[in-house]
């Protein structure tokens, strides 16, 4: 693929290094946030993007250093408001191609108005929510998505509260995208991000990612080769719901609660389970509640894709709709006489 260079030379190839820039890359050694970085840049270069027509808005913290290290427009924002100047961006300019990145703590604590109202409005933006269950800037405090009991330094005796589910949150503000993928599996992740891009209007992409200062671990269960198999699904659009290390167990709905089943032992063939569905509104609900501990009695295996996604116009596009027809109505009508008005004062 060819993009335009920066410099109007005329169209060049653009590799994943041409989307880095020459910043030092400040996060810890180790940090999930490198492999987010790395899939980016090079599903960007797969994909041919003009790096003048992108822009990357962040919040605050250790996720929202990445405008510093794409070499695109960006912005590094304010704590928790990263959609909402997204989406005045989106106003004044529908088209740029605008991406989000935010945090657990970032999006879903002070910012969580904000990512609620960019999302039910659906603009064309790209949400992408690192999730490491932890405030890592701010030194391993508990966040909205830490697990009751987590110990940290301000819940020394165990944190008492519920954890937000980030992707039930989103369904629940009518997102036309949700979705999860992990560091650990860029396949997955490159897979997940291309399909953030060529969907119209909000996407929320759910990133699991480890902190291995301050939460290291938190998502082994789920990453690790040896236990990946079988507490994972992966989702795919009319592919029935199976896992387990022979792909032996699958996922069956007894009315609307997911059961699993041994397909070797208990007399169910693939035809029997769950497919997936990723227009079906009601069950991705039932797939955001796969959500329990893995290690509880009975716990269902953690579904990671395109859970929903649904076709609805977008904010932008509505509003400039609007403008044409209040221009139309009104031929040669002029917004700064409007604005100057017709009465003036003098102050003596």
């Amino acid at each position: 693929m060819t993009t335009l260079s920066s410099n109007g030379d005329g169209p060049i190839q653009l590799k994943a290094k041409d989307f880095a820039t020459d910043q030092d890359v400040r996060w810890c050694p180790g940090c999930g946030d490198y492999s987010i970085l790395k899939q980016v840049q090079s599903v960007f270069a797969d994909l041919g993007k003009n790096r003048d027509n992108v822009v990357f808005v962040s919040g605050i913290g250790c996720s929202s250093r990445f405008p510093y290290y794409m070499e695109t427009y960006g912005m590094h924002s304010i704590h928790g408001r990263a959609p909402a100047i997204a989406a005045g961006l989106k106003m004044a300019n529908p088209g740029l191609d605008i991406w989000v990145i935010t945090g657990d703590g970032d999006g879903l604590s002070i910012g969580g108005n904000h990512l609620l109202h960019a999302i039910r409005r659906n603009f064309n933006l790209k949400i992408l929510l690192f999730n490491n269950q932890i405030y890592g800037l701010t030194k391993g405090q508990y966040s909205p998505t830490s697990e009751i009991h987590k110990k940290t330094v301000t819940t020394p005796m165990g944190s008492i509260d519920h954890p937000l589910n980030p992707l039930m949150f989103a369904l629940g503000a009518n997102s036309t995208f949700i979705g999860r993928t992990m560091d650990r599996d860029p396949k997955h992740l490159q897979e997940m991000i291309r399909r953030c891009d060529a969907h119209q209007g909000t996407t929320f992409l759910e990133i699991y990612q480890n902190c291995n200062i301050f939460n290291d671990g938190a998502f082994f269960t789920f990453t690790e080769k040896e236990s990946k198999p079988e507490h994972t699904i992966i989702l795919t659009h009319g592919q029935p719901l199976v896992f387990g290390h022979n792909q032996n167990m699958g996922i069956r709905l007894d009315g609307w609660k997911p059961v699993i089943v041994d397909l070797e032992k208990d007399g169910f063939s693939k035809d029997d389970l769950w497919i997936h569905d990723e227009t079906d509104q009601v069950k991705a609900f039932i797939l955001t509640k796969m959500f329990d501990d893995p290690s509880g009695e009975n716990a269902l295996p953690r579904p990671f894709g395109i859970f929903f996604q649904s076709a609805r116009s977008c904010y932008e596009a509505l509003l400039f709709e609007q403008i044409d027809e209040a221009k139309k109505a009104k031929p040669g009508f002029d917004l700064d006489k409007l604005i100057a008005g017709s009465q003036t004062w003098e102050i003596a």
